[in-house]
């Protein structure tokens, strides 16, 4: 299927220029990154509420903390792997302690972020963030998704963490699709396994199960945007019906978003599952597609797993 590519991080910046129009409140920092996070575009169209830290991520984190004890509400930019790596403790400890109303967009998450190879992919950020008492956690799935996400964080009090990709994603979300934070949407219906997925890997999840429906395997798909707090509840309904799971995530596997899925089941609904995501490695420099391939998450290793799993179930 042929889906329209959109950069999610454009439906970050989008939807930061829509709240600066309507909330004075609204601030942006970024750390030197502003062109690649596109913050920018805020910074040509709000400028005295802009502010550039410059490779300073700790103190730019430190900084947000305070301007939100004064009333206004920080938005806080940069990629995912420096803001979650260099900048966790003060996230822990100057905000999410004191439940600060900060919010932050971990750019360029994922192994796609292609040629600027294992530094700048961000890979850990979900298990790292999630961990975090108070903290919200969002992969959003495609551009509107993400102008979504940032427009539900806004309206809510507390720290909130937003994920999203460099490169441009498939559509798999609509302009009015509901979204609302804590509640997974199911986007396909399906009998014989759950497949759960977030960010970049929905596309690859709706992708899978055209796949398996062609062999008699019905997949229910579930865009699991919010890791936390996560939607205990339709996942539950779900994998109920279904008897199997597979997870699909743009993450490692070790305490990202099947981690998280995974803890669920084991408390209330143990099943035969499989996870697929990146396995116990860092990525290196490259085509993002060849290296979503090379490192198998891709819906190639999607309906791999499935199929294990169905058969497991079965016998």
């Amino acid at each position: 299927m042929t889906r329209e590519v959109m950069l999610s991080r454009q439906g970050w910046a989008d939807a930061l220029i829509e709240l600066g129009e309507k909330d004075p409140s609204v601030v942006v920092l970024d750390a030197d990154l502003a062109k690649s996070t596109l913050t920018c575009q805020f910074g040509d169209k709000f400028p005295e509420r802009f502010f550039d830290m410059g490779i300073a991520e700790q103190n730019m984190v430190n900084v947000a903390g305070g301007l939100s004890l004064t009333g206004l509400t920080p938005f806080v930019a940069t990629y995912g792997v420096f803001v979650s790596g260099r900048a966790w403790e003060q996230i822990r400890t100057s905000i999410c302690y004191g439940e600060l109303n900060v919010k932050f967009g971990g750019a360029h998450g994922g192994i796609s972020v292609g040629p600027d190879g294992a530094t700048h992919q961000a890979l850990e950020e979900i298990s790292i963030m999630r961990v975090l008492p108070k903290m919200t956690v969002l992969v959003p799935a495609d551009y509107y998704e993400t102008r979504k996400a940032v427009l539900a964080a806004a309206s809510m009090k507390g720290p909130v963490y937003i994920r999203f990709g460099r490169e441009k994603t498939p559509v798999v979300t609509s302009k009015d699709a509901p979204f609302e934070i804590g509640k997974a949407n199911i986007m396909r219906e399906g009998s014989d396994i759950t497949i759960v997925a977030c960010g970049s890997m929905v596309a690859e999840a709706l992708d899978a199960a055209d796949v398996l429906a062609e062999e008699n395997i019905s997949a229910e798909v579930i865009n699991l945007h919010t890791i936390k707090p996560i939607d205990s509840e339709t996942i539950l309904t779900s994998v109920r019906k279904t008897g199997a799971i597979v997870t699909a995530e743009e993450h490692q596997m070790a305490g990202g978003m099947g981690s998280a899925v995974f803890e669920v089941l084991m408390e209330s609904c143990p099943v035969p599952g499989a996870r697929v995501g990146i396995d116990d490695t860092f990525g290196e420099s490259g085509k993002p597609r060849e290296l979503m391939e090379k490192y198998g998450i891709t819906a190639k290793e999607i309906i791999e797993r499935a199929r294990e799993v169905v058969q497991r179930k079965n016998s």
